[in-house]
């Protein structure tokens, strides 16, 4: 007879207790159950601290056990302990690799150096800087994960990370369903703009290829 799985046991009731099974033997269903009731209980900073590109495929990697539980800085102890509840496996430190547990962060523009040149808005996942071109920038301090993502691309280095308890104006964390949500649409928008990118540089070849008439900018001028 085959031994039925073991259960991932959680004391606290709002975790969902999924069949543990080798990696090797979980079947696609399966396998997306533990990967959502993991992703569930990330912060979704989307901070890619963890050494993949975001919460879900570092929740993917942990349900197909490819990678430990104990890489989620932002999440800190109480994450840590909540996938050790749902997981089966032991708490153990923070990876150190991945950084180290602190008070939440939010990023901070110093505007007189801010050059306008909109190379933080991209990677920013919840959409929490706005700004245009040659226009100073600001982040929305209530929106801010602190992922750290937008420092990195500053040429200036005019960005820097602030205790949440220390910006102005003052404002409470997001929750991870919010950041979540903001986090969709930032992939959302990210699409279309690719794909108006796309259809610009098939019209420019389609031009240069003589396949598409140039427009008139004559107007109606004689």
């Amino acid at each position: 007879m085959t031994a039925q799985p073991a259960a991932w046991r959680s004391a606290d009731p709002s975790i969902v207790s999924l069949p543990t099974l080798p990696p090797a033997g979980l079947e696609l269903g399966t396998a997306r159950r533990h990967a959502e009731a993991i992703h569930a209980l990330l912060p979704q900073t989307q901070c890619t601290r963890c050494g993949f590109q975001g919460c879900r495929p570092y929740a993917e990697a942990i349900a197909a056990g490819e990678a430990e539980i104990n890489r989620c800085p932002p999440g800190g102890l109480d994450t840590l302990v909540r996938l050790a509840a749902l997981t089966g496996r032991p708490v153990q430190p923070l990876d150190p690799a991945c950084g180290s547990e602190g008070p939440e962060l939010v990023a901070h523009i110093d505007e007189e150096r801010c050059i306008g040149c909109a190379r933080c808005l991209p990677p920013c996942p919840v959409d929490a800087i706005v700004g245009t071109q040659r226009r100073m920038h600001t982040v929305l301090v209530e929106l801010c994960t602190g992922c750290e993502l937008c420092i990195a691309p500053c040429p200036v280095d005019c960005i820097t990370l602030l205790p949440r308890s220390e910006a102005k104006p003052t404002a409470a964390a997001p929750s991870p369903a919010e950041n979540l949500r903001r986090y969709d649409a930032h992939l959302v928008r990210r699409g279309h703009r690719e794909q108006a990118r796309l259809l610009r540089l098939a019209e420019r070849k389609a031009r240069a290829d003589g396949r598409m008439p140039l427009p008139d900018l004559r107007g109606d001028a004689p």
